[in-house]
């Protein structure tokens, strides 16, 4: 049966700068976060020049309101990054 290893954590070579903020991986116009803004849509938005959502809905997983403007919501990671990186 396979465990999980358990070591020290280590933060040598960590660097908050070599972690690119809203990269667009695919190529595809939308960055990160806006690809997480139409995957997570409860109403798909439309998609303008620049890949600019307008129109969608997102609910909120926290008080169940309906959120119609994607520049209010927050989208960050599970696991903080420094604490991805002393976990490798």
């Amino acid at each position: 049966m396979d465990q999980l290893k358990v070591a020290r954590e280590s933060r040598a070579g960590y660097n908050r700068d070599k972690f690119k903020l809203w990269v667009d991986a695919d190529g595809d116009g939308c960055d990160a976060r806006e690809e997480v803004l139409l995957a997570k849509a409860v109403k798909k938005p439309r998609q303008g020049k620049g890949c600019k959502l307008t129109g969608g809905q997102w609910a909120s997983y926290y008080d169940g309101k309906t959120v119609t403007d994607p520049s209010t919501l927050d989208i960050d990671h599970v696991v903080p990054l420094a604490e991805a990186w002393d976990s490798k």
